[in-house]
């Protein structure tokens, strides 16, 4: 009768202990996630206090279409060796960039795409890494001056499946797509990548803004909310989408010259700081009232963390890291922003 009693009080307790995780599990909502590019041309190492990833840029396709180049080897291992003492950041190697050509060579051959991903491996491992991070700007366009193909579209999903297969689904697979979520099919690499992070920056130069949360008489080509709707639109759950943000202005080449990182900005002179309440974005005008910047500021980040969090989507990410003042405002803004 005792043994019995216990046999009984045991497998209730057993009952609710399973039930109890299965609520957790299905209730727990996923960490949210705050990705820094950090490229191999700067010095500056990320504070791990304010980042969940770091993606290092860039590795390249080799000139024989078959494996990996790293630009900076030394400069990666600076920050892999952040993991020694903060464990929980993932860092990735971020394969690509502007102008980082023969991705459509590799990913057109089978044989050089299959040792492509199995160098992906090689890497991360070499280096513990937690993933790769493919930005390939773009399948099918020859924009940047690199080699294109009608089939890349199809190929680039070819190639996430191989990467995904040789890395393992214990790594991370991730990419960085155009604000407009053209060029790749997101319905066909859902199953194998992790999330996608949207470089919803460059829609714009002045008198047009370049990263606008929403659509204004101002904004450039593609807002912020409109990218968005189209990664969705196309096949991506938005649970997997993160949304980036520049830590950079651009100028109108007159007034200011081109790209300015945000550390510099705050050093200008002579320019009045405006709102544009529609678009949610800051701009700079000179003495005349010409808008000459289009910029970030802690204020709206602050915005698209909210509007990021309201949508359900994964987090945010930023270009890049060494673009922010010493006091780190916008880094601080992007971390407590997404963690509210």
């Amino acid at each position: 009768m005792k043994n019995s009693f216990f046999s009984r009080v045991t497998a209730l307790l057993f009952v609710f202990t399973v039930l109890g995780t299965t609520l957790c599990w299905a209730t727990k909502k996923p960490a949210k996630v705050v990705i820094a590019y950090v490229t191999s041309w700067t010095s500056v190492l990320p504070d791990p206090d304010f980042v969940t990833h770091i993606n290092y840029a860039f590795g390249h396709v080799t000139d024989s279409f078959d494996g990996v180049r790293i630009n900076n080897e030394d400069r990666l291992k600076q920050v892999v060796a952040l993991k020694k003492k903060y464990p929980h950041i993932k860092i990735l190697l971020s394969i690509g960039g502007w102008g980082s050509g023969r991705f459509s060579e590799m990913a057109a051959d089978a044989r050089n795409r299959n040792l492509f991903a199995k160098d992906c491996l090689r890497v991360v491992k070499q280096f513990d890494l937690d993933g790769i991070d493919i930005d390939w700007e773009y399948p099918t366009s020859a924009a940047a001056g690199i080699s294109a193909s009608p089939d890349d579209t199809e190929n680039f999903t070819l190639l996430m499946r191989d990467i995904r297969k040789a890395i393992g689904k214990k790594k991370l697979l991730t990419l960085a797509t155009v604000a407009s979520g053209k060029y790749i099919a997101f319905a066909d690499i859902n199953p194998v990548v992790d999330f996608v992070n949207i470089m919803t920056y460059d829609s714009g130069n002045p008198p047009k803004h370049h990263a606008s949360l929403f659509r204004s008489s101002m904004s450039g080509g593609t807002t912020c909310e409109e990218a968005v709707a189209a990664h969705v639109a196309g096949g991506m759950p938005i649970e997997k989408l993160v949304l980036g943000i520049p830590f950079y202005g651009r100028g109108n080449k007159t007034d200011i010259k081109g790209f300015i990182d945000y550390k510099d900005i705050l050093k200008l002179e002579g320019f009045d700081k405006k709102w544009d309440d529609d678009a949610k974005a800051d701009y700079l005008v000179n003495a005349k009232g010409d808008f000459v910047l289009t910029f970030e500021t802690p204020q709206s980040i602050a915005l698209k963390c909210e509007y990021l969090l309201q949508k359900g989507m994964l987090g945010a990410m930023y270009w890049e890291y060494a673009g922010d003042n010493d006091d780190g405002d916008l880094r601080k803004a992007v971390f407590y922003g997404v963690n509210k």
